[in-house]
């Protein structure tokens, strides 16, 4: 599968909102921090200095993640979501290994993340790419986490 890469742009918008609510509403619920986010993008992730990367399949948005700043001048890795119908293929660990490299190319030292034990191939995931397990604090962004990663960069 020969994927390519993308940074956000407008005509991203609808798809990085779509790849996001499908994957939320199959395994949890859109909470109003989500809304938020996935509705204005540019606003909440874009113009604070965060970042949107893109997968493409010819030419078609099939996964996406955010590296978003966020009130401690950390960059979380959020948002990442792949087209259901093409899950399996290996497209999830493309975009993370590629979201690795960007944030070291764009000078970034760690990465947090927060997740939910429930999604064991995306912990699997995190950790295989180095991710490390800390404590996670309260209140954190999201009522479905259950779990804080960081990955020194």
């Amino acid at each position: 599968m020969n994927l390519t890469f993308d940074t956000y742009k407008p005509q991203y918008a609808a798809a990085f909102k779509l790849l996001n609510l499908h994957w939320l509403q199959r395994f949890f619920t859109v909470e109003p921090h989500d809304n938020d986010v996935l509705s204005d993008p540019e606003t909440h992730i874009i113009k604070p200095g965060g970042e949107i990367l893109i997968a493409l399949l010819d030419n078609k948005v099939v996964g996406v993640v955010a590296l978003m700043p966020d009130e401690n001048e950390e960059y979380e890795l959020t948002k990442m979501a792949v087209d259901v119908e093409l899950r399996g293929q290996k497209i999830g660990q493309q975009l993370l290994a590629h979201s690795l490299d960007f944030a070291r190319n764009k000078g970034l030292k760690t990465l947090i993340l927060y997740s939910s034990r429930k999604l064991e191939n995306a912990i699997h995931l995190y950790r295989k790419y180095g991710f490390i397990e800390e404590p996670l604090q309260q209140p954190n962004p999201y009522r479905r986490a259950d779990i804080k990663m960081r990955i020194q960069l």
